[in-house]
């Protein structure tokens, strides 16, 4: 844990070096081509090559040591900002694409195999408190990043602010390098807490697996997972499409208040979620350690809460009530991430990698084509109609995944509606049972073989098929 919390530091070194540098490095595209239209091709650019960063790195995760991708990531984008404030005024406008390349790829493939590697690092049972540490110190790091952006620029430069934001990522790069950390159990198959099979095992022999090299894409990743999970990427993907239109809304409503001062309420509402993001994850660590990760419905709840505090933060409320509505929507923002992240971590590690490049993939996808059409919608109809329905198709995303969670859950006689493949459910189970007993220990009241090994366990013993 000690390893883990020098790889935190790091990574929330690294997180403000990436908020800095939106900030830093879409203001220099701007006053480098003097087009708008390239800058948002720029973006753009950005946001397609993180694409495909979290598609390829998805699709071979399994076949690279984790480590190194993390450090040669940071490395990169580093590297491609110094040279950046080094040759900004020779090369002309084609190292900017290329930096801006590096930056959205980069960023991606060091996300998903942060992701994948976690429950390697930390074990699967400390996996929520794992998330929830990286997600406050992001956080801190995020509201950090875009506060100090217009005053390091403006006092240093750009070539002073470039070399700044390399050096976060450099550091990062040396940190990672040196720590002793484990990305991988070994495992073909993980085992869950308390000795179970892993969650996704049985969905995965049922639904049976893909064939030749398709099998080695990450789209088909969706194939073989459990159904509640797969709409829990669904609803992922519709709350990344809500998320983007507040982003685009909070700046015309922040003129809309405070013509005077449109970055008070602005720098009000990301410092609020940031404390509330920040309870969240104290919040469901505690949660976790008594009775296992939030299972799909928790999920399902938290992104309702989320999009109605969100709603709700556009309506115009009094200051007195404003702040608690922004402390609602950053504490639901926050638990519904750990939620989907630790789920999603309780995969088989063989598939784990798969489904993070998946899952960022299709959440850059979903966040860009978002920002898009809420810039478009909100030249004609105010924040608020283009919030709420963007965030109202989030809202009903999530209570069909809760009608779903329950309905299932009648049908098959689980209280979780998780057939045996519900990661907190095994989570509960086995915190339930206590310390997992050693490989090869003899477990009391168990029947054994002549040879000594356990005896498999018989359907008409209650265990799970």
């Amino acid at each position: 844990m000690r390893y883990f919390r020098f790889l935190v530091a790091g990574h929330a070194v690294s997180a403000y070096g990436v908020f800095l540098n939106l900030i830093a490095l879409n203001l220099f595209a701007y006053e480098t081509t003097g087009s708008a239209l390239q800058t948002g091709l720029l973006m753009a650019l950005r946001l397609f090559a993180g694409v495909a960063g979290g598609a390829l790195m998805g699709s071979l995760s399994h076949r690279f040591d984790l480590k190194r991708v993390l450090v040669l990531a940071e490395f990169a984008q580093g590297t491609a900002l110094l040279s950046l404030a080094v040759f900004q005024d020779t090369t002309g406008n084609a190292l900017l694409y290329g930096v801006v390349c590096v930056a959205g790829l980069c960023s991606t493939s060091s996300t998903v195999a942060l992701r994948t590697a976690i429950p390697a690092m930390v074990g699967a049972d400390q996996r929520v408190w794992a998330n929830g540490l990286l997600a406050s110190c992001r956080s801190v790091a995020m509201v950090a990043g875009f506060a100090s952006a217009g005053v390091v620029v403006s006092l240093l430069g750009y070539t002073a602010a470039f070399v700044l934001i390399a050096g976060t990522f450099l550091l990062a790069a040396l940190n990672l390098a040196w720590l002793p950390l484990r990305t991988r159990t070994g495992d073909e198959e993980d085992e869950g807490e308390g000795g179970e099979a892993a969650p996704g095992r049985a969905a995965a022999r049922g639904a049976g697996r893909v064939s030749g090299w398709l099998g080695r894409w990450a789209l088909l990743g969706f194939l073989r997972l459990y159904p509640l999970v797969l709409m829990l990427l669904m609803v992922r993907a519709v709350d990344g499409f809500g998320s983007s239109a507040h982003n685009v809304g909070l700046p015309i409503q922040s003129r809309a208040l405070d013509p005077a001062h449109p970055a008070v309420f602005l720098s009000q509402f990301w410092a609020i979620w940031a404390v509330g993001n920040i309870l969240a994850q104290r919040l469901v660590t505690r949660y976790a350690k008594r009775h296992g990760a939030p299972s799909e419905r928790a999920f399902a709840v938290g992104v309702m809460v989320m999009s109605a505090a969100f709603i709700l933060a556009f309506t115009g409320l009094p200051l007195w009530l404003a702040v608690p509505v922004m402390l609602l929507a950053g504490m639901a923002d926050g638990f519904t991430e750990n939620t989907y992240i630790s789920r999603l971590q309780a995969l088989p590690e063989k598939r784990r990698g798969a489904v993070f490049g998946l899952c960022v993939t299709v959440e850059n996808t979903s966040f860009g084509v978002g920002m898009l059409v809420s810039a478009a919608l909100m030249e004609r109809y105010t924040p608020l109609t283009v919030v709420g329905v963007m965030h109202g198709a989030a809202l009903v995303c999530g209570l069909a995944l809760l009608l779903a969670h329950r309905r299932l859950a009648a049908a098959t006689g689980h209280a979780d509606g998780a057939e045996g493949d519900d990661g907190a459910e095994g989570d509960r189970t086995a915190a339930a049972r206590g310390p997992a007993p050693k490989p090869g220990a003899a477990v009391p009241g168990a029947r054994t073989t002549p040879s000594g090994r356990p005896e498999a366990a018989r359907a008409d013993d209650g265990a799970t098929p």
